[in-house]
């Protein structure tokens, strides 16, 4: 196939996922409210005993900004599950696109959703009094972008094998929240135990989250460089290994 038919492939798939996200009100409001509420509980428990310096509302904001990412990339994995029940994904696996050309399409539709819900939320800390420049909401955007990438790549993945709704919900709930909770998102990095450090290092959210803080707030725990291609060799890997598992998804 020719590039301009592989973009009109990636194209529609991307329209349709678009289009199932638009019907899903509710799902937009939910993906916003979770981390809405754990910022408020969080911010206002939490942040009478925190001796993070500064305001602790402003420290976990750019966690929640990866939460909101996390959640909704990873649950895009679960429409690859709906699509198998329905037999869509079969009739797309056999028209001429390649698997990888599938996998590009439903990777930038998930994005889509995933990006939009975080931007949202983006805007909002704007209203919280999150200290936002031009600068560092144009820099949490495109860093925001590199992590979706990776983790709608992963959630693809999981739902690729998967063969229930329930088993990818068990499966992705065991990835989600340990991204989550071992990001940094909550409390900083450098006071933690040595085990702890090795976890919190293996997460790639950790990276993202640290970057989004010096980006947003100027106080991080690893340089910015260092965080961004961290975020980056994730997305490759995982894009990567997307690709392969499409290419072994059977009719």
């Amino acid at each position: 196939m020719n590039i301009k038919k592989n973009l009109k492939a990636i194209y529609a798939l991307w329209y349709r996922d678009f289009k199932v996200f638009l019907r899903e009100k509710s799902r937009v409001a939910s993906a916003l409210f979770l981390p809405l509420f754990w910022y408020f509980i969080f911010g206002g428990g939490v942040g009478t005993i925190s001796t993070v310096p500064g305001n602790y509302k402003h420290f976990i904001f750019p966690g929640f900004l990866a939460m909101t990412v996390i959640f909704s990339s990873l649950f895009n994995g679960a429409y690859i599950v709906w699509d198998k029940k329905i037999d869509f994904l079969k009739e797309v696996l056999i028209a001429p696109p390649s698997r990888s050309t599938i996998f590009v399409g439903k990777m930038v539709g998930g994005m889509t959703d995933a990006l939009l819900q975080a931007y949202i939320l983006l805007f909002i800390g704007i209203f919280l009094g999150v200290p936002f420049t031009a600068k560092s909401i144009v820099l949490s955007m495109i860093l925001l972008f590199m992590l979706a990438a990776g983790l709608v790549s992963m959630g693809l993945i999981i739902g690729s094998f998967m063969e229930s709704l329930e088993g990818f919900g068990i499966i992705s709930s065991f990835v989600i929240y340990p991204l989550f909770l071992l990001s940094g998102a909550l409390y900083p990095l450098d006071k933690l135990a040595g085990w702890m450090k090795v976890l919190t290092h293996i997460d790639p959210a950790t990276y993202a989250v640290d970057g989004l803080r010096h980006i947003i707030l100027g106080a991080s725990s690893m340089p910015l460089a260092y965080d961004v291609s961290a975020v980056l060799g994730f997305d490759v890997v995982l894009i990567l290994v997307g690709t392969w598992a499409f290419g072994k998804l059977k009719l």
